[in-house]
């Protein structure tokens, strides 16, 4: 049974920080990308990163790019989102997915196993 559990979501000021972490079980960890999506109230989920599968390329949604950093330790089957700067307009939910690919994609539909969420809450 394929298990994705994020944690370390909570209740920031704006301009604080957050790690986020994401641990998988149940599946080839070292074959699958895997990305992070938000998905905030009344609105669509959205990419925010993502990491490839040999964890050599990243890709970033524009609206975080240069606060936000993505990895990850494959002999841990954990991948990481380091949040810093954060806005209130980053105030979501935040998912971690998995996808069979070696590329990382910021199509949500190719991200096969996704986990239960974690909220992070920004304050200005």
């Amino acid at each position: 049974q394929v298990q994705l559990v994020e944690s370390g979501g909570g209740l920031v000021q704006a301009g604080g920080s957050l790690r986020l972490s994401c641990a998988a079980s149940g599946l080839p960890f070292k074959w699958y990308a895997m990305g992070w999506f938000r998905q905030a109230p009344g609105k669509e989920r959205e990419f925010v990163a993502g990491v490839s599968w040999g964890g050599g390329t990243t890709n970033y949604a524009d609206s975080v790019k240069g606060r936000f950093t993505v990895s990850r330790d494959s002999a841990k089957s954990t991948v990481l989102l380091q949040m810093n700067s954060l806005k209130p307009d980053d105030t979501a939910v935040y998912y971690c997915a998995a996808a069979q690919s070696s590329a990382v994609t910021s199509n949500l539909y190719d991200y096969r196993y996704w986990g239960q969420g974690t909220q992070v809450t920004v304050s200005s």
